[in-house]
């Protein structure tokens, strides 16, 4: 049945911030226009995302007056959607690996106090089904989505449902906000994620000019192998959920975003690098080419600089 009922409150916010400054189309200054403010029902609760958005206003640019959202916004949610990938991830492993009804889905996800539906359910276990269609590796597909840009700059992430043992791998375009692809994946067969990549690759007629992960170790194995050349810029961990920390194979605890216990009133501020991942982001400038070099370079200094 229908959700009859509006969602509870917010326990906690998270500030997400865009890292790119320049329109990806034209390359020039797209200016910080305003903050979208959406809620996200995660399994650990209902999180308010304060997401920067970006504009660029240059007349004659492919992008002119679209809104260009932070990076990390994919990461906790898909595009128009209310619930977080965590969600999802749980809803497709209590399907197809533990074989529950959508009924018994909705019974284990309301034990857990998530504001869901049945009818919910059954709309996020389709979309969970969609990701995964061989038919969203179309090349066709994946070339309306790309072309436009001309280039793309992959994010890679892994999210581990509580259930079950697969792993549900997403490619994401930081530049169209576009989920390119998704695998799921046991963690044994995690080094199959390398084919599924060039697969990927492969089926774009455009280049891959970066990619942006949270490092677990079967995506650096992977982008090694496919994209040998290509930047590889790995973002600190930012705690979106327990139940979606990066897979134990990774060879890195899941720990609590810094300030996850925070009230409303407070901002989440994520963790600092880990040793050594300053470089990524200058190694990311030079492969996005020369307009954007003296931001990265300016942005990787700041990361690397020690913290008070």
């Amino acid at each position: 049945m229908a959700r009859t009922t509006g969602h509870p409150p917010a326990s906690r916010l998270v500030g997400l911030d865009n890292r790119r400054r320049q329109c990806a189309a034209c390359g020039g200054q797209a200016p910080a226009d305003y903050r979208a403010r959406r809620n996200v029902v995660t399994l650990n609760g209902v999180v308010a995302l304060k997401v920067q958005v970006r504009v660029c206003h240059r007349e004659g640019c492919p992008l002119r007056q679209k809104a260009i959202r932070a990076e990390e916004e994919g990461l906790w949610v898909l595009p128009e959607h209310e619930f977080g990938l965590d969600v999802i991830a749980l809803i497709g492993a209590l399907r197809h690996q533990e074989k529950r009804s959508v009924p018994a889905i909705h019974a284990a996800l309301r034990a857990r106090d998530v504001p869901i539906s049945e009818r919910s359910v059954s709309n996020l276990l389709e979309r969970y089904d969609a990701l995964l269609a061989p038919r969203s590796l179309d090349p066709a597909r994946l070339q309306a989505v790309t072309r436009r840009l001309g280039r793309v700059v992959l994010a890679l992430s892994g999210l581990v449902p509580e259930a079950g043992n697969a792993v549900l791998w997403v490619a994401r375009d930081c530049l169209s906000s576009e989920v390119l692809a998704a695998w799921s994946l046991p963690e044994a067969r995690a080094g199959e994620l390398v084919e599924q990549l060039q697969t990927l690759v492969r089926a774009l007629e455009v280049p891959v000019v970066g990619v942006v992960s949270d490092g677990q170790d079967p995506v650096v194995r992977a982008v090694t192998a496919a994209l040998p050349d290509v930047p590889h810029q790995l973002r600190p961990s930012h705690g979106r959920f327990d139940a979606a920390c990066p897979p134990s194979i990774a060879g890195t605890a899941c720990e609590p975003e810094p300030g996850a216990s925070e009230n409303l009133s407070k901002s989440s501020e994520a963790p600092g690098p880990p040793e050594n991942h300053w470089r990524a982001p200058l190694c990311m400038a030079f492969g996005l080419g020369r307009d954007l070099l003296p931001e990265l370079i300016e942005f990787g200094a700041s990361w690397a600089s020690p913290g008070p």
